[in-house]
Order: C-alpha cells, then sequence, then structure tokens
C-alpha cells in the first residue's frame, strides 16, 4: 500500500486507484468552489455600490453673468448646484460646502429629496426647497481657479469641482 492510501504509485508519483482519484478530484473541486466563491461574493457586493456619490455637484456658476458687483442680484447669480442622484431622500444636515480658501457653507437641516438639484446661492435670500442661500455680502467663488468641495457630516469629501490652471477641472 502506498503512502497515498489504496493502489499502487506509478513512475510520476500519481496513485492509480480510481476511488482515490475520485475523492482527490472531489477535494480539489470542493477547493475550487470555495476560491471562486470568495472572489465572486465581493466582486458582486461590490457591483452593488455605485462609484458616484448619491449627492454630486451637478453644475457650478462661479462668474455670474455681468460684472460682478456687491449687489444681492449679483452674488445670488453665482451658485452651485447640487443633484441626489438617488431615489431616496438624503439629509445634508451638518454637511458642509466650500471654496479653496475656506469659506465654509454649513447646511442646516436640509433633506435633498431624491433625484432632486437645490442650489446653492453666494448672496442673500429666502431658503426654499429648491434654492438655499449662503447670506454673504461678497463673491466667494473665484473666477479664475477655484473649487467647490462637498463634505458630509463626517467631514469625509463626497465631491469636488475645480477650474483653472491651478486645478485640472472636472469632479473628482
Amino acid at each position: 500500500m502506498s503512502a497515498w492510501g489504496r493502489g499502487a504509485r506509478t513512475a510520476g508519483g500519481l496513485v492509480s486507484s480510481s476511488a482515490f482519484t475520485a475523492r482527490r478530484l472531489a477535494a480539489a473541486s470542493l477547493a475550487a468552489a470555495a476560491v471562486v466563491g470568495a472572489v465572486a461574493l465581493p466582486a458582486s457586493a461590490a457591483d452593488r455600490t455605485p462609484d458616484r456619490p448619491k449627492v454630486e455637484i451637478s453644475a457650478v456658476q462661479y462668474d455670474a453673468p455681468g460684472r460682478d458687483t456687491r449687489t444681492n442680484r449679483s452674488l445670488n447669480k453665482e451658485w452651485v448646484e447640487l443633484t441626489n442622484t438617488t431615489r431616496r431622500a438624503v439629509n445634508l444636515d451638518g454637511w458642509t460646502l466650500s471654496d479653496a480658501d475656506g469659506h465654509t457653507y454649513t447646511f442646516d437641516h436640509y433633506r435633498l429629496a431624491g433625484r432632486a438639484t437645490v442650489r446653492i446661492h453666494t448672496g442673500e435670500g429666502r431658503d426654499t426647497r429648491t434654492d438655499l442661500y449662503q447670506d454673504r455680502s461678497w463673491h466667494i467663488w473665484d473666477n479664475r481657479s477655484d473649487a467647490a468641495t462637498l463634505r458630509n457630516h463626517h467631514d469625509r469629501i463626497v465631491d469636488k469641482e475645480s477650474w483653472g490652471p491651478r486645478h485640472h477641472g472636472g469632479h473628482r
């Protein structure tokens, strides 16, 4: 009897017993299935998680049309739009929107409905479901180069839009 169980060894070291071969094939198949299952599970779980954020910066008008005056009308032509890309509402309470210089707007008790967009204006105004106001008296978005950064209530970057020569532009 060989060290491998019943059957004789062949010149290549393989056992010729059909019962032993069947057991080895079954064990190898189970091991292969376990490896495939372990690899496939995380891949399928990752497929369910979208690469893009639930809330994204969908548009930025950093250069208000016309002359940049400090009138409220001019300030409110400078804005950032956020869009909820999911069907569920997202609570933005404690989230922030900031520029590269650190001017920060903090969302207070605001819930963005599913598939909805909100526009955050620089100047003063009355907050509504579709328009929020930072209540500033000066332009904050630099026309030449700046970045709008959206962070969640854990201070993690959710989305970033940049423009100008210091930045590469586009969503990050």
